[in-house]
């Protein structure tokens, strides 16, 4: 498992009120539109915005914006970023950054309509959050209903529980909470969470029901609403910036650090407003200025090498402050934002949010890897057909709803969604129901290891098998969904100090692979030979002689392991880690490790890595025939890795390198079980961590041998 970052996934989202043209109605008068020559709703921006009226001129009780298709372009450029993100991440590395274009879109449309109205004191709670349940329930409530129903089918039961739970948190609008509480070192991957894009829409809807009744305070108690607007904007921002070092899962999904970007949004609704003057239209610099701003950060910004949101976040949402602000009749937002295509697929971003990650993320559950580059287009066309169909079928008939048929579809919409919360729930409690896969479900359901129970991890004492008490991690803080990168204030004082002085010692350092392989090497070492260890959960080791960052886990646990070994000065040092095994960094550490006083640096080359969990393999393609060796579903890069290493060292070289590979792969494939249990005998739980027994497996014919071999010389 690698170490955590926060954004795999990411996802991003659309949640905008449907504008409309304007339509001057100087009381709520009804206003019917009856030309015989404007036709039904097509496939073009055009009669879209028609239907737009059409649904909404029934019900003109309170003020809106006028529309503008600028702001639909502007809509589609930000869902389009975050659906190629999610297709191709390797190449739209910053197209996550849609998601807080759209919130800017979200805080200026519906601080439009709360300022405009509750000045006016014609703001109704009531009318705002029927349009809010028109606008957002159909879509998502047949988004949800679909990956539960294709999810009985395909979902292992770890799978379908933590479904069942995104479902139950999407329904409550909580689904930021839940996937902060589950982010970590030990969390699935983004890739296997379906309704994981649901977090951003929790935050929106958040933002829905916090704003206007804040806004009503105000306003009855007159203090400047933009003074109120600015201050939540600077402190939301402060709480971000200040949390992405110490917490950066809390700063990705924290209402109190993404409010700012709303509130951009806001401060512009209010100017426009109120200050027109402010934003003098004929300013030509600003369109152009904030599409470069959005685009540099589409395909610049690389969630693997920045912390984000923090300070980067202020790209894409002053840029698309600067196009908002621009108007619709600069030249950029009239002929590009305005085009057609552009407002096709604004109207319809918010169902294509919905639909688009599910369907990626369904077909690499089902593959047991990522779609190829041709499936992830056919899957991006049909979630574009999906899109136009429930906008078209779905989204329009509901919101054309007017009269006494209005309250009793509102009643169905919210006891629908609570009744698929409900069942989500249900799920959640029942484990998933194993046993409607089978005997293949009940295997499955073995592994399940969701937090706080880890129910794996429990039965196999697995944590006190790798010494968790010598990582820097905090793996209780994560168990309870406190998860940050602080880390612990120390770690058992048996993980770094001998008690027999004169005897010979081995010690671990690296990541949680590492940590794999103490169990081995304290069972097939002669036992007055001392193992220390000090490896931290997705820590790479690295030499680190100066903390830069008390936040920081990873610099403290390689702080701490350098500290360690200058004043125990091992014979042997074993470094294993995931990946980044590279041919330069293993001679820097091994000469810095030599000075220090290191008999032996022992280096471990990368293990096989499964595309996606081998009991999960084992259980949807292995099940009635499990092969001793399986060659389908294994990673690329640590065979190509370990060849490169191979073919680098040069006979000077001071470390001893460790092929794994070569014990546990051959041209069969690699190993799946040691012996006949495919359960018990599992070589790993997951993707690549080696169970106790394939520790030992190794150590017994690879690396205890090669230590004690070191050793005698």
């Amino acid at each position: 498992m690698k170490r955590e970052s926060k954004t795999q996934s990411l996802p991003p989202e659309a949640v905008e009120v449907a504008t409309e043209k304007p339509i001057q109605c100087s009381s709520p008068t009804r206003v019917y539109l009856s030309n015989p020559r404007v036709q039904p709703m097509s496939f073009l921006p055009n009669s879209i915005t028609y239907s737009h009226v059409q649904a909404h001129v029934e019900d003109h009780h309170l003020a809106r914006p006028k529309y503008r298709r600028d702001i639909d372009g502007l809509r589609a450029i930000a869902v389009l970023s975050v659906v190629a993100f999610h297709a191709f991440p390797g190449k739209i590395t910053g197209g996550f950054v849609g998601v807080d274009v759209f919130f800017v879109i979200s805080g200026f449309l519906i601080s439009t309509i709360i300022f405009e109205n509750v000045e006016n004191d014609r703001f109704s709670y009531a009318e705002f959050y029927a349009r809010r349940i028109m606008r957002i329930f159909p879509a998502l409530i047949l988004v949800m209903t679909a990956s539960v129903t294709f999810g009985w089918f395909v979902l292992q039961a770890g799978e379908y529980k933590q479904l069942g739970k995104h479902v139950f948190a999407g329904a409550g609008f909580i689904s930021n909470f839940a996937l902060w509480g589950e982010a970590g070192y030990f969390d699935n991957d983004a890739g296997d969470k379906p309704l994981l894009h649901l977090w951003s829409l929790g935050i929106e809807e958040q933002f829905y029901i916090l704003w206007p009744s804040l806004l009503g305070i105000v306003s009855r108690r007159k203090p400047n609403a933009i003074i109120v607007t600015a201050l939540i904007a600077v402190a939301s921002f402060s709480i971000e910036v200040y949390t992405i070092k110490a917490d950066p899962t809390s700063a990705f999904y924290s209402p109190l650090s993404r409010f700012w970007e709303l509130m951009i949004g806001g401060i512009l609704a209010y100017a426009t407003l109120h200050k027109p003057h402010s934003i003098p239209q004929t300013s030509s610099w600003r369109s152009p200025v904030g599409l470069v701003l959005i685009v540099a950060s589409v395909v610049a910004l690389d969630i693997t090498h920045y912390r984000f949101p923090g300070w980067w976040a202020l790209f894409p949402t002053i840029g698309a402050f600067l196009l908002i602000s621009a108007g619709p009749s600069a030249w950029l937002n009239r002929h590009l934002l305005g085009s057609r295509l552009l407002v096709w697929i604004g109207v319809i971003s918010y169902p294509l949010y919905l639909w688009h990650w599910p369907l990626l993320s369904f077909a690499r559950i089902v593959q047991g890897h990522p779609p190829s580059w041709s499936l992830k287009i056919k899957i991006l066309i049909i979630s574009l057909l999906a899109a136009w169909i429930t906008y078209r079928f779905v989204e329009m008939p509901i919101r054309r709803t007017v009269g006494s048929a209005k309250p009793l579809i509102l009643l169905i919409l919210c006891a629908v969604l609570f009744a698929l919360g409900a069942i989500g729930y249900n799920i959640y409690l029942r484990g998933g129901y194993a046993n409607r896969l089978g005997a293949a479900g009940i295997y499955a359901a073995y592994f399940d290891n969701m937090r706080p129970e880890l129910q794996y991890f429990e039965k196999t004492g697995l944590l006190e098998k790798w010494r968790d008490d010598c990582n820097f991690y905090d793996v209780d803080k994560w168990r309870i969904g406190r998860a940050n990168d602080v880390p612990k204030a120390k770690i058992d004082r048996s993980c770094f100090t001998k008690e027999n002085k004169a005897s010979k010692t081995v010690f671990i350092w690296g990541d949680s692979y590492a940590q794999t392989f103490y169990f081995g090497l304290k069972k097939t070492l002669p036992s007055d030979i001392t193992i220390l260890q000090v490896a931290s959960s997705g820590c790479r080791a690295k030499i680190v002689k100066v903390i830069s960052n008390a936040h920081d886990y990873c610099e403290k646990s390689n702080n701490f392991a350098v500290n360690v070994i200058e004043k125990e000065k091992p014979d042997v040092v074993l470094i294993a880690q995931l990946s980044g095994h590279d041919i330069n960094d293993m001679r820097t550490i091994t000469y810095a490790l030599k000075k220090l006083g290191v008999g032996v640096v022992l280096i471990v080359g990368p293990l096989p890595r499964w595309k996606t969990a081998l009991y999960k393999i084992i259980a949807t393609k292995y099940w009635h025939n499990t092969p001793v060796r399986i060659s389908q579903n294994l990673e690329d890069g640590p065979f190509e890795v370990n060849e490169n290493i191979k073919s680098s060292i040069m006979p000077d070289d001071d470390f001893l390198y460790v092929d794994l590979l070569s014990l546990l792969c051959d041209s069969k494939g690699c190993l799946t079980r040691i012996g006949d249990d495919k359960r018990d005998g599992i070589t790993t739980f997951d993707g690549g961590h080696l169970t106790p027994l394939a520790s030992t497996f190794a150590a017994e014919n690879v690396l205890t041998p090669v230590i004690m071999r070191a050793l005698r010389k």
